[in-house]
């Protein structure tokens, strides 16, 4: 249950992640690259604020560390598109 709840707060900030960075190239596979970063942020970024994550509890300041870890991981990927083509 809490994988599920995990999954669908992390593709709403996902989704806004794609519209703080104005990348609507593909949204699914943007949501799902902020889905990954959101994971990601709970391990690396949580630790540094000292904040939770959001299968802990859904809070302001975890779904904000969730939000910076999916912007960080789609300013990443979008590098990565940029020097392929």
């Amino acid at each position: 249950m809490y994988l599920l709840i995990y999954l669908i707060v992390a593709a709403i900030i996902g989704w806004v992640a794609t519209e703080i960075m104005h990348d609507r190239s593909n949204l699914l596979i943007n949501i799902v690259v902020a889905v990954v970063g959101a994971f990601l942020a709970g391990y690396f970024l949580s630790p540094i604020f000292k904040v939770g994550t959001i299968n802990d509890a859904i809070t302001i300041p975890t779904m904000l560390v969730t939000l910076l870890g999916s912007i960080i991981l789609l300013a990443i990927v979008n590098v990565f598109r940029r020097g392929r083509g």
